[in-house]
């Protein structure tokens, strides 16, 4: 990386991130933005991806916004020189979508990635990448809790594209000596999500219907167990990675420390936000046949090398998360 840097001071700092209109990197923007940092934003506000420019209104004076996407590689490569840190938010993230799409998000999670790899590789090969990847590559947990060397089955073709895309990372970093780390996140939740369609995680389809008092949709008896993590741990976690060179060419999974099952998230969300109710119906074909069962995850290895711990728990970022959306949710129903 160019620049040594403190986890309490970016000052000075620049840092790009692709996919910085949506959920994840808008609120590493601002993190990044309060601590000093040099913010640059790459997003084409893909309605698949989840991109609002609403969250970026508080520091959208502080940051410089690129209109594009990773296809396109002379825009790209404009973005990425002088960056010291680049966090790679950008992907189309709808599960049933990739299904009835494939070759789109084959596009976007794929070869969109490696058009950002070659632009670094080519043009910048000494910033920090950090990629973010997603806990349902592993699929079917054949063991449990699962952790970083669990064999990949993913079931669809959304985490089955981020799965190689994951692999083309760790590839460039060992083969060219790029400093690059992988995240997987799990249901991350919180303020500035997308939280009007199934396709940005349930839990965030969830609290979108509660704070509209509507009934919750909970296939089967929802006994199945999810991490949840706040968005305030996961973008503390990667913050903290971004400073630390013994997290290069590794994978981790940045999790919470409990399990959920889908049914007490629900029930949750409703009495902490809203007056709806949940209701269980039948598993739609389609879904049945992509479910992964209980998503039991091990966030030990993060722990060990960073001394990072979540501290929100469920009902506390969904209190959190209550007030954001109180002020702004109209800017939210698309």
């Amino acid at each position: 990386m160019n620049k040594e840097i403190n986890i309490m001071d970016f000052k000075n700092i620049k840092v790009l991130i692709t996919g910085g209109a949506g959920f994840i990197g808008s609120n590493l923007a601002i993190e990044f933005v309060k601590r000093g940092a040099i913010v640059s934003i790459f997003d084409n506000l893909d309605p698949h991806s989840g991109g609002n420019i609403f969250n970026l209104e508080q520091i959208s004076d502080k940051v410089k916004i690129y209109f594009n996407d990773l296809l396109n590689f002379d825009s790209l490569v404009n973005a990425i020189i002088n960056q010291d840190i680049i966090i790679n938010c950008a992907a189309s993230t709808s599960h049933p979508f990739s299904m009835k799409e494939p070759l789109i998000d084959l596009d976007v999670n794929s070869r969109g990635v490696l058009n950002l790899l070659e632009a670094i590789r080519r043009f910048n090969p000494k910033t920090k990448l950090i990629h973010i990847g997603t806990s349902t590559q592993l699929g079917h947990l054949i063991y449990k809790p699962g952790d970083e060397k669990h064999p990949e089955f993913p079931t669809d073709i959304y985490s089955a594209n981020k799965s190689v895309s994951e692999k083309y990372v760790l590839i460039y970093s060992k083969a060219y000596r790029i400093d690059a780390t992988v995240v997987r996140l799990s249901n991350t939740y919180g303020p500035r999500a997308s939280i009007h369609s199934s396709d940005f995680t349930f839990n965030n389809f969830f609290i979108g219907l509660a704070l509209q008092n509507k009934e919750i949709t909970v296939y089967g008896d929802g006994k199945q167990l999810r991490n949840t993590i706040f968005i305030e741990d996961a973008a503390n976690a990667i913050l903290l990675i971004a400073q630390k060179k013994e997290t290069n060419g590794e994978t981790y999974f940045i999790v919470g420390d409990k399990h959920y099952s889908v049914a007490e998230i629900a029930e949750t969300t409703i009495r902490i936000i809203g007056k709806g109710k949940v209701k269980h119906i039948a598993w739609p074909r389609e879904r049945e046949a992509t479910e992964i069962g209980d998503a039991v995850l091990s966030n030990a290895k993060i722990k060990n090398i960073i001394k990072w711990a979540p501290i929100i728990d469920l009902e506390e970022g969904l209190y959190r998360t209550n007030q954001y959306f109180s002020t702004c949710f109209d800017k939210y129903l698309r």
